[in-house]
């Protein structure tokens, strides 16, 4: 009989890529989720390392933190939320990253956007720079934040 296990651990065991002695298991991710607060370190960080985006196919950047609420077609007053969304949008250029930028039909809430659109599935491992990243857990996937670093 085969050992029982919660869903979160089925969904780890299927993840682990390798066990490095002494350190923690490397997990392969399915989904990575990407915002403009958090993302330009990382990228910044690529960027000096000269390393790409490994799998951008399996990565979606979204503008969630400083969309206007007022109409779209009008200019982002605020300087900070403005170089945000431009550094997003730069990077996912440069990185070849999908972007759901603000005129997308599938902007949204960065933790929204994955169930609504089924990026989000059962069984998935996803990462966001952001603590709501667990949210996906309601799906069966095992999710969670990241560092900027990580």
């Amino acid at each position: 009989m085969a050992e029982k296990c919660t869903v979160f651990e089925k969904v780890w065991n299927e993840h682990v890529v390798s066990v490095p002695p002494g350190r923690r298991p490397l997990l392969y991710i399915d989904l990575h989720l990407v915002h403009e607060v958090t993302s330009p370190q990382a990228f910044d960080g690529l960027r000096a390392a000269g390393r790409r985006v490994r799998q951008p196919q399996r990565t979606v950047a979204t503008v969630d933190h400083n969309i206007p609420t007022t109409p779209r077609g009008m200019p982002i007053t605020d300087p900070i939320a403005a170089r945000q969304i431009e550094a997003l949008q730069h990077n996912c250029r440069e990185f070849g990253v999908p972007l759901f930028d603000i005129d997308s039909p599938n902007q949204g809430i960065v933790h929204v956007i994955g169930p609504e659109l089924g990026l989000t599935q059962p069984g998935m491992t996803i990462v966001c720079g952001d603590s709501h990243t667990s949210t996906h857990g309601a799906f069966g996937a095992l999710a969670f934040g990241i560092g900027t670093s990580e």
